[in-house]
């Protein structure tokens, strides 16, 4: 059995066993390698509870010095494995409408549909699925009104889609960026994302949309390429001061009107299986049903939505044996639930307007 080694000090400073293990290399090569994906998953799961965490704060709380944090983040991140960026609520905003369009296809044309969608710039996210439907994908329109005049099949490629079903998204119980991994612990998700840690769309869904000045649009356009861009840098794209680029972040953060988003594909934080779940509620049940839905530890989206479907969420477990009990224990338990249907996600094309990695050369072929 190998133990491995404890804290210690070296030459006056203390040094983490996840800093020792990352620094071995050479002697444990093998052991290195688990330690340090173990220390990937750990900072990944700190920038997703918090995207602009100082990279100091990160460290304390993932076991490790600043330096292996902005070494090993600079890997993620040149891999392609690993973006923090600012994304706006739509409805908040109101800039747009989110629907979800399931799509049944032709035999073996699946891929080539959600991959077609996805290249769409109102596209922002699409997955092939195993089920009831072939693929899924979330298109931003302007207004609800432009649901009647969405034209899935052009989106989609003509003939290879077969049908399709158009569900507006009305509210959001819980969003990915919301999302808590559970891989650190209570201390470290109240030091990095602060003690209210309830949803956004749980406190300000029902007001009036906000209304965006072109330096907030500014400002949303530029973190949305480097969510964590430094104020300093902020300021000089947008022609304002550092104060002023600050306080507009931080108020548009308040109004729910922006958030960071942490991509990362969910296997890197130790979660194999991903699957859409589409549930009917009877319409007096929804709001509990739906907050009941959204506190499970595995829910990573959830909203209310119109047609056949009045509940529709992403969840990811730790490996396909849990499915079973999620189904049971989570599903079977929510209240008013008249019908569930479970659709496995066989790849995940497109998040938060940004294209995984696996894909994203594809997509820039398509």
């Amino acid at each position: 059995m190998i133990i491995a080694p404890g804290p210690r000090f070296v030459q006056g400073s203390f040094i983490s066993s996840l800093d020792m293990m990352d620094s071995c290399t050479q002697d444990l090569p093998m052991q290195s390698d688990v330690r340090g994906r173990e220390l990937d998953r750990r900072i990944v799961a700190a920038l997703q509870l918090n995207g602009r965490a100082p990279w100091g704060t990160i460290a304390r709380y993932v076991g490790t010095s600043e330096s292996t944090v902005l070494r090993r983040a600079a890997q993620l991140t040149e891999s392609g494995q690993l973006r923090v960026i600012g994304v706006v609520d739509v409805l908040r905003c109101g800039l747009g409408v989110p629907v979800l369009v399931r799509f049944r296809c032709r035999p073996g044309t699946a891929t080539a549909v959600a991959e077609a969608v996805a290249a769409r710039p109102e596209t922002r996210y699409a997955s092939v699925l195993t089920g009831s439907a072939d693929c899924t994908a979330e298109i931003v329109l302007p207004s609800h009104e432009d649901v009647a005049r969405l034209e899935v099949h052009r989106l989609a490629g003509g003939d290879d889609v077969l049908e399709t079903e158009t569900l507006a998204v009305m509210r959001t119980f819980t969003s990915n960026h919301d999302w808590d991994s559970g891989v650190l612990d209570a201390d470290a998700v109240a030091g990095l994302r602060g003690t209210d840690v309830r949803p956004f769309e749980e406190q300000l869904w029902e007001r009036p949309p906000e209304r965006l000045d072109e330096l907030d649009l500014a400002i949303i356009a530029a973190l949305g390429e480097d969510g964590r861009m430094p104020y300093k840098e902020l300021a000089r794209q947008v022609g304002a001061s550092e104060s002023t680029a600050a306080r507009r972040v931080d108020s548009l953060v308040r109004r729910g009107c922006l958030r960071f988003r942490t991509l990362a594909e969910p296997d890197i934080l130790g979660f194999t299986v991903e699957f859409m779940l589409w549930l009917s509620v009877l319409p007096g049940r929804l709001d509990e049903a739906g907050q009941q839905l959204a506190s499970h530890p595995g829910t990573r989206y959830l909203s209310a939505t119109t047609g056949r479907f009045n509940l529709v969420g992403q969840v990811a477990l730790r490996h396909f044996g849990e499915l079973y009990r999620h189904t049971t224990d989570v599903v079977g338990a929510l209240p008013g639930l008249q019908a569930a249907d479970v659709t496995l996600q066989v790849s995940t094309l497109k998040r938060a307007w940004t294209p995984t990695p696996a894909t994203r050369t594809t997509l820039e072929d398509v």
